[in-house]
């Protein structure tokens, strides 16, 4: 078999909006893309299969699944990780899930994620940035009212995504939310769902989302951990470096 594979269940929607939500900083994607499939009633549609994962299976109801799955409606697919995705195959992982979009037409890529910040504990208001796989990208979100990140670094799965699909000509956007680097940030998933909102008009209501938000953290603590193991791995603490340019 190849290295990765996605196995269909459902009927795929040909020119979705295509999410991602993976274990990263504060683990913004993973709290935001499960909030949005319990608010959306999004229904797992496909997995990834590959030699290259751990042997690891997630149990739901005593049935097991892929940890990297597939949810989705008419209108969107929202592909999610329930386990760190290991540095060592990362790229491997998301080359395989963008080919599957880009062949089912996917009309934008989207990532949501945190960018961690230094005392993050004391910060009274949560930005949201946004970067884009071309100029065009970057400004439509920003007339959407979402800033531009225009300078800095970006370490993991969104990076990637991010740089396939500038190289591909696929329209795609990294939505980073101000988060705890090594903390379940539920706030954090709150505001990237609100920033969301305005540049795709997808909403849900995030209230559920801060009252569990003690919950969360201590349901996802283990998670941080093994999540935080691999961000070393991918130097993720770079993003907190300025670049230097020389010409």
């Amino acid at each position: 078999m190849s290295e990765t594979r996605i196995v269909e269940k459902k009927q795929i929607p040909s020119g979705a909006l295509m999410l991602f939500g993976f274990p990263d900083a504060g683990l913004v994607g993973v709290i935001a893309a499960s909030h949005l499939i319990d608010e959306l009633g999004l229904e797992e549609v496909a997995y990834l299969d590959s030699r290259l994962l751990p042997p690891i299976v997630v149990l739901h109801e005593g049935v097991p699944h892929s940890p990297i799955r597939i949810f989705g409606n008419d209108k969107i697919l929202l592909a999610a990780s329930e386990t760190p995705i290991s540095a060592d195959i990362i790229y491997q992982v998301m080359d395989g899930l963008i080919e599957w979009g880009q062949s089912k037409k996917a009309r934008m890529m989207i990532s949501l994620n945190g960018i961690p910040i230094e005392d993050r504990q004391d910060a009274k208001e949560l930005k949201v940035f946004a970067a884009g796989s071309s100029p065009e990208m970057l400004k439509m979100v920003q007339d959407k009212g979402v800033e531009g990140l225009m300078e800095g670094y970006m370490v993991g799965p969104q990076a990637i995504m991010l740089m396939r699909c500038s190289q591909i000509g696929l329209p795609a956007v990294t939505l980073l939310a101000q988060c705890f680097l090594n903390y379940p940030d539920p706030e954090a998933a709150a505001e990237i769902l609100k920033s969301l909102a305005k540049v795709t008009g997808i909403k849900v209501d995030v209230a559920k989302l801060l009252e569990k938000g003690e919950e969360i953290r201590l349901k996802a603590r283990d998670v941080m951990k093994r999540t935080r193991e691999e961000m070393v791995k991918m130097k993720k603490g770079q993003e907190y470096d300025i670049p230097v340019y020389v010409s």
